[in-house]
């Protein structure tokens, strides 16, 4: 479901996101290691003043892949052109991007593994050689001719890393994986986020409260502020405190670890449906008449990363941290279930 308020993916309403984006490295919060591997591999390109090698960023949605492309091209003064893999369905629509770049502009491509098989293919020289090649004319009078391009800087997103080709992840020069956020992390976020989107007063334990249940990720972050906010103005005097936070919240069915209707009713489903499993992926998508890749990558990693489900040979298993959290009784041997792996 695309529009759950704690979903890490993109939404239409998400417009004001840019508005929120950092556009230096100073003002990046978080993801500190890769931000210093960062200042390093630009500090150095500029001083050689070469494009960047291209870059390889991966790790769950919402956490800032875009975000990092748009401060790569701004500290090292270029531009950026912004496309997908789903977006570029023939080789001609990424010739039509790559013959347009200046030197050392920044080509960011989001779900990068999504590139169809035979663009790929025609992406390895331009990364590697910085070359297009290209067939004029047929038969027998067909020609090849090899198109010289700037050098350039391709910056690839991915949530699903093990889906990139082997020969596409070695031509990137570096790869950083993004890791969700602490929570005072977030909380500097939510303060920075407010400042910008005009909201009067919001005092810390309010800022506390949107960070915790944000599931470790900006981008919810900003949307529950956002909520959160709409709230204090129609509800209260348009200041956000930890009561106002809570009220909010718990409108939108938001507890206090950041799980909705759909990650309770998918825990539910294997408690009562399933005894606290093991179930199989495909049986418990049926049970919660959703898709298996829906309920692989976008329900399970948060409850994976609480420690409320357990991934085991024989099917998902429901854990006694999750049975607490729901108020339920622990079963006997609920413990042993994990004994599975």
């Amino acid at each position: 479901m695309t529009d759950r308020v704690v979903s890490p993916r993109q939404q239409e309403n998400d417009s004001f996101d840019a508005s929120l984006r950092p556009r230096r490295i100073d003002d990046y919060i978080g993801q500190e290691k890769l931000k210093e591997n960062l200042r390093i591999f630009v500090a150095a390109a500029r001083a050689r003043g070469e494009a960047l090698d291209h870059l390889l960023l991966y790790g769950p949605p919402g956490l800032g892949k875009t975000t990092l492309a748009g401060i790569v091209a701004n500290e090292m003064d270029v531009q950026i052109k912004i496309t997908s893999g789903p977006a570029i369905t023939i080789p001609g629509d990424l010739a039509s991007i790559l013959t347009s770049v200046q030197k050392g502009d920044v080509v960011f491509i989001d779900e990068i593994h999504r590139l169809s098989r035979v663009v790929e293919e025609a992406l390895y020289p331009a990364m590697e050689d910085f070359a297009w090649d290209m067939i004029l004319g047929k038969g027998m009078g067909a020609k090849a001719i090899r198109l010289r391009l700037p050098r350039f800087t391709i910056i690839g997103a991915t949530t699903r890393y093990a889906l990139l080709s082997s020969p596409l992840r070695d031509r990137f020069g570096a790869t950083y994986r993004l890791d969700f956020y602490s929570h005072e992390a977030l909380e500097q976020i939510v303060r920075r986020s407010a400042r910008i989107l005009g909201v009067a007063i919001i005092d810390d334990e309010g800022a506390v409260e949107i960070a915790r249940r944000s599931r470790g990720t900006p981008r919810i972050a900003n949307r529950l502020l956002k909520r959160v906010r709409d709230y204090a103005q129609v509800k209260g005097t348009g200041e956000v405190t930890r009561d106002v936070a809570n009220e909010a919240l718990a409108m939108l069915e938001v507890d206090q670890l950041g799980l909705d209707e759909i990650d309770r009713r998918l825990l539910l489903a294997i408690i009562e449906k399933y005894g606290g499993g093991p179930v199989g992926l495909e049986t418990l998508s049926a049970a919660i008449s959703e898709e298996t890749d829906t309920v692989m990558d976008v329900y399970e990693p948060f409850l994976l990363q609480l420690g409320f489900i357990a991934r085991t040979p024989r099917g998902r298993v429901v854990t006694r941290l999750a049975y607490q959290h729901l108020g339920l009784p622990v079963p006997q041997g609920a413990d042993g279930q994990l004994n599975l792996f």
